[in-house]
């Protein structure tokens, strides 16, 4: 199994996972259900009108946290933002309710992927996994 579908599998089971990034000095938090893989990447998304989309603008390095019954995975790495209409027709398909919304919003997804991630499969006392993404 390669260690971008560990994470994506860990996600996945998680349901809901916390995006950490800061706002000039403070950090800040939010949950995400949203992710896809393609091309051997973790996509994610947000709307751009939102402010953790400004703050991965502003600084790209995050934390992705994730709880699965007793163990927690940290995937962190850099934001690349994308631009991609293919990419963009695969979040409708998979997500057609919450595109509906954002199409009758005028709103914008912005999709991104972390460069250079790193993670870590954890109990609470101890170290399941650590690898490269």
């Amino acid at each position: 199994m390669s260690n971008v579908t560990k994470v994506s599998e860990f996600l996945t089971k998680a349901q809901t996972f916390y995006l950490l990034t800061t706002d000039g000095d403070q950090p800040k938090g939010r949950p995400f259900g949203f992710h896809m893989v393609v091309d051997g990447k973790i996509y994610f998304g947000c709307g751009t009108f939102k402010n953790v989309f400004k703050q991965l603008s502003v600084n790209p390095k995050v934390e992705i946290l994730a709880l699965n019954g007793g163990e927690f995975m940290r995937y962190d790495g850099s934001v690349k933002i994308v631009k991609d209409d293919a990419l963009l027709k695969k979040v409708r398909e998979t997500i057609p309710q919450i595109m509906a919304m954002y199409d009758k919003n005028g709103w914008e997804m912005g999709l991104f992927y972390l460069e250079n991630g790193h993670a870590e499969i954890r109990g609470m006392m101890d170290l399941k996994e650590e690898f490269d993404v």
